[in-house]
């Protein structure tokens, strides 16, 4: 089985070096009961360490954020890329893979993508080849905007469909130039039920 890997277009990633959160703790005044100045700092802690916990409450420079938004919209773009390929390709396709990278908030982004897709002819079947290949070339530019390696994969996918139209051809001359036993048999039928009368007071058999 051949197959065909049919990636998107690569993309430059840099790491964006993480923000440390800014303590946002003040001094607390200590005029209150005993009771209530020991909650406080319980409570200012517990707010300090889910803050640190959570990505989303962090606070990231201009630079940051804008590398967030980059990469969560390639992330967006590739998978829907791949999975154009793999719907489309159906049997013939298999399960997308992705490269990530990770973004300044821990999160991974896909960054580029790869779809196997199987172009080889099926044998003894050129019908069945060109079916195929029909698929294969739809699947490689299924996405709304198909990489060269992708209008590569739709190039060898025509080839192959123009090869088993000119094998499925060939085939469809052979049986013409050999007639099967019942096309020769109703030819000698219609031969001998159209043949000329014979002389008067012989008995003729016709076929019909």
């Amino acid at each position: 089985m051949n197959a065909i890997v049919i990636p998107a277009s690569p993309i430059l990633q840099s790491q964006a070096a993480l923000r440390q959160p800014t303590n946002l703790s003040a001094p607390i005044e200590k005029n209150a009961t005993d009771n209530e100045s020991s909650a406080e700092p319980r409570e200012l802690g517990a707010a300090e360490e889910a803050r640190s916990s959570n990505p989303a409450a962090k606070s990231y420079t201009a630079e940051e954020q804008q590398k967030i938004s980059e990469l969560a919209a390639r992330d967006r773009e590739v998978r829907a890329h791949e999975a154009a390929h793999a719907s489309v390709g159906g049997i013939y396709a298999g399960a997308p893979s992705y490269n990530f990278a990770r973004g300044p908030d821990g999160k991974n982004y896909a960054v580029s993508g790869e779809v196997s897709i199987d172009v080889s002819p099926v044998a003894g079947n050129p019908q069945a080849t060109i079916d195929k290949a029909q698929i294969v070339r739809r699947a490689a530019l299924a996405p709304a905007q198909p990489s060269l390696q992708d209008r590569a994969v739709a190039s060898a996918a025509i080839a192959l469909e123009q090869s088993a139209r000119q094998e499925l051809q060939m085939q469809n001359n052979s049986r013409e130039a050999s007639p099967t036993n019942s096309e020769s048999k109703l030819a000698t039928f219609t031969y001998i039920a159209q043949a000329p009368s014979s002389e008067p007071g012989s008995m003729v058999n016709e076929l019909v």
